[in-house]
Order: structure tokens, then C-alpha cells, then sequence
């Protein structure tokens, strides 16, 4: 019993100095975000756990979009929606515009709330970033294929709801920049040339944003689109990056 005590004591220390080093670690570089407490700033750069907490306003509306509208994203809400199964939202948006530069088409997305505010930093600390130094052009419209659909992953009876069933996914298949270049996902993901390069990139920077993000590398069906979605899996659930 006494060894069993002392082990726990040393793991209460290492937690205690390892809190005080991430403290430490995070006020020297001036970035507050990168403490799992500090609360979260859309206007803020990417920190460590701003994937999670994004991912954490799936169990609060209101904090949402108060970080919508502290951060001058526009929006309209939503009415609820409830359909067969688990399908349905309470905490859906339709982004209008705003501090958004990137338009989206179709035009007038409507998804669950922290796909919005993951949306938002996307583009400002990860798209934007990397059309510039991909191609010297902005991003003017992102294609996507849409967020809400009741229905199961992979179309199967049997297997669980989709993120899409709760508007809580969008699925993106390409860019349109400023001079007019096109960027898809089912024609330029494969090759070695700044298209495939600038797709990686944002596919790689959703990861931080999103709990999940699926590419052509997780199977063929996403061979035409990068899935982005905000699945609560609990404050230390997997988060996949495909």
C-alpha cells in the first residue's frame, strides 16, 4: 500500500510540473492558446488545443456563436431540424459573409455551428497562407458537396450515423483562386506540382481544426473530396487525420 502511494504521489508531481512547464512554456512565447484553459479566440492563431476546443462547442450553442460574432463572422441561424434516427441539428448556421474572404458554392453552406468557427480559422491560418505561397493568389470560392444528409457512414443499415446526419461535416472538393486557376480534389490530388502541394497543406492544417479529416489516402471514397468534421469524441477521444 505504501508503494501504491508513493507511485501516486510521483504522478501527481510529474502532472503538477509538466502543467507548470506547459504554463511556462506558453508565456514565454507569448501564445496563450497553446494552454488546454485559456479560453478560445477565433481571431487568435492555431494553438495546441484548438482543434479540441472547437470541437467542445458541439455542447455549447451560444458559446459559439458569440465566438462568430466576437470574430465578425456573419451568419443567420438555423430553425432546428429533426429527422429520422439520430438525424437533426439544434445548433446549425448559415454562413452570409462577413470577416469570410472565401465565398462558398453552392452559396448559402449551412453546417452545425463549430464547423463554422473551424471553417473561419481555416481559412484565415491555413488556406489563404497557403495559396499565397503556393500560387501568389488568394482563394476566392471553395466547391463543396454539402453538410447536412441523414444517413449512415458509408451508406451501410447497419453502421453508425454519419457527422453529415447532424450537419456536424462538410465535405470540400475544391478551390477557385483569384486569377481564375481551379484546384480539385478528385483531379489534382496525385502528383508532385504546387496543386497536390497546396492540397496537402490544407488537408494538413484542417487536422488541427477538426476531429476528423479524411483524404484520398483513407479510401476510395473520398477520392474526390477532403471530409471535415467536428465528431465529440470527449476531451481526450481520437481524432483522426487521414
Amino acid at each position: 500500500m505504501r508503494a501504491v502511494r508513493r507511485m501516486i504521489g510521483w504522478l501527481v508531481a510529474l502532472v503538477v510540473i509538466a502543467t507548470l512547464a506547459l504554463m511556462l512554456w506558453a508565456s514565454l512565447r507569448g501564445r496563450p492558446q497553446d494552454v488546454p484553459w485559456a479560453p478560445l479566440d477565433l481571431g487568435q492563431p492555431i494553438g495546441l488545443f484548438t482543434g479540441r476546443k472547437l470541437t467542445a462547442l458541439t455542447e455549447d450553442f451560444p458559446q459559439c456563436r458569440a465566438l462568430l460574432d466576437r470574430a465578425g463572422v456573419r451568419y443567420t441561424v438555423l430553425p432546428p431540424r429533426k429527422g429520422e434516427g439520430q438525424c437533426g441539428y439544434a445548433d446549425g448556421v448559415r454562413l452570409t459573409g462577413g470577416a469570410r474572404k472565401i465565398a462558398f458554392a453552392p452559396a448559402g453552406l449551412g453546417v452545425a455551428c463549430p464547423v463554422a468557427a473551424a471553417l473561419a480559422m481555416w481559412e484565415w491560418n491555413i488556406v489563404q497562407p497557403a495559396a499565397e505561397r503556393h500560387f501568389g493568389a488568394r482563394v476566392a470560392t471553395i466547391d463543396h458537396f454539402g453538410s447536412y444528409s441523414c444517413r449512415r457512414i458509408a451508406g451501410s443499415h447497419s453502421s453508425n450515423w454519419s457527422e453529415h446526419a447532424t450537419a456536424d461535416a462538410v465535405d470540400i472538393a475544391g478551390f477557385r483562386l483569384t486569377d481564375g486557376t481551379r484546384v480539385t480534389v478528385a483531379r489534382d490530388w496525385k502528383g508532385d506540382d504546387p496543386k497536390a502541394a497546396f492540397l496537402r497543406d490544407v488537408r494538413d492544417g484542417a487536422c488541427q481544426l477538426f476531429a476528423t479529416t479524411l483524404s484520398p489516402e483513407y479510401n476510395a471514397a473520398h477520392a474526390d473530396h477532403l471530409h471535415l468534421d467536428q465528431a465529440n469524441r470527449g476531451s481526450m477521444g481520437l481524432r483522426a487525420c487521414r
